[in-house]
């Protein structure tokens, strides 16, 4: 086990998580449904399973296609969401 590895993705997806729209959907539904562990592990589960797939696909692919240029196309999806975002809340205020 790679504890290096391991603390470093633990740090960064926390604080990447942060107040982002998982933690705020699950906020809302443990405050509407008033069943706080239910949304937890149901959450946790959504979680673990995103995480899995995200891993093993990101360990297969790099058989195929270099590091780099999915690097390069990740952050090229993420400003094409950061854009769109934008976009939406702009043409929404008017």
């Amino acid at each position: 086990m790679d504890w290096k590895v391991l603390t470093l993705t633990f740090g960064m997806l926390f604080l990447a998580e942060l107040g982002d729209k998982t933690q705020l959907a699950v906020f809302t539904m443990a405050a509407r449904t008033k069943a706080p562990w239910p949304v937890f592990l149901g959450g946790s589960a959504a979680m673990v399973l995103v995480t899995l797939l995200g891993s093993f696909v990101g360990g297969y692919i790099t058989n195929y296609v270099p590091v780099k240029y999915i690097s390069i196309a990740a952050g090229i999806l993420f400003l094409g969401f950061g854009v769109m975002i934008l976009y939406q809340s702009l043409s929404s205020t008017d």
